[in-house]
């Protein structure tokens, strides 16, 4: 399990992050709203270990992540990107294995050991059939599930993604949502940042409102996701529609409806 606790960081004079505390534990997908500068970014960098300098704590497994040098960190948490842009035209196998670099002792290549992690972590996300094509020549989609097998064959069991299907088709995060709950399914942790609330809605196990650097609301998205936090979180005004087995709820724009009327 990770933990944060009243956690605080400022840029300079400008307070980022303003006593953030929650927990992310095993077998869980917690999902992370919030508007643009709401502080997503600053609260992951700082749970990368990437940001030094703040208050509060962060634990993983009841170790203080901070003391933990950077190989002994990739341990328990990896990190999704939104995309990646290699220089070099690799294969998929390629890829995946440099996520057992981090992690890798000595200085010497990959050997059977990691090969066989890379193999293990393309067969768990189900691009096998991927691993000889050029990364730079496979669709978003299944770019980003190479990523996400990278991380897995770095070994941590804790998640931590960006938005990490703000540039995919309908259909594609779609995918990848629904090989995250598999992996969660698995007892994996993964904490991912969206700007996408119905999406939210249907994949997330708890979601972690971030307004202003502070937590706004947390809790299960069916108790927590309405009207009024969208309208709080995104200063749009909207209307909920919740389909018929209630295991979604869409969002529409008052303002469209209402431009659309004039129209008549």
């Amino acid at each position: 399990m990770i933990s944060v606790s009243d956690l605080r960081y400022a840029y300079g004079t400008h307070e980022v992050l303003k006593g953030v505390s929650f927990d992310a534990r095993p077998g869980e997908l917690l999902c992370i709203l919030g508007h643009n500068g709401a502080g997503k970014s600053t609260l992951f960098k700082c749970m990368l270990g990437l940001l030094k300098g703040y208050s509060g704590s962060i634990t993983v497994d009841g170790i203080d992540f901070s003391r933990l040098k950077p190989k002994e960190k990739a341990l328990y948490v990896a990190y999704i990107p939104q995309a990646s842009k290699p220089t070099f035209a690799y294969n998929v196998m390629d890829m995946v294995i440099m996520g057992t670099m981090s992690v890798a002792g000595g200085m010497s290549g990959p050997g059977e050991k990691e090969k066989r992690l890379a193999l293990d972590a393309l067969s768990k996300m189900g691009i096998m059939h991927l691993k000889d094509r050029d990364y730079t020549k496979i669709s978003g989609g299944e770019q980003q599930m190479v990523l996400i097998a990278r991380a897995l064959a770095q070994g941590a069991k804790i998640l931590i993604m960006d938005e990490p299907t703000s540039s995919l088709d309908y259909g594609n995060q779609m995918r990848v949502q629904k090989q995250l709950r598999k992996l969660v399914s698995e007892g994996y942790t993964i904490i991912q940042s969206t700007h996408n609330p119905e999406q939210t809605y249907v994949f997330a196990d708890r979601i972690l409102c971030i307004r202003d650097g502070i937590i706004y609301r947390q809790g299960k998205p069916q108790d927590v996701m309405d009207e009024k936090l969208i309208k709080d979180m995104y200063g749009i005004d909207v209307e909920m529609v919740e389909s018929a087995d209630k295991r979604v709820r869409f969002f529409e724009l008052k303002e469209y409806e209402d431009n659309e009327e004039n129209k008549e």
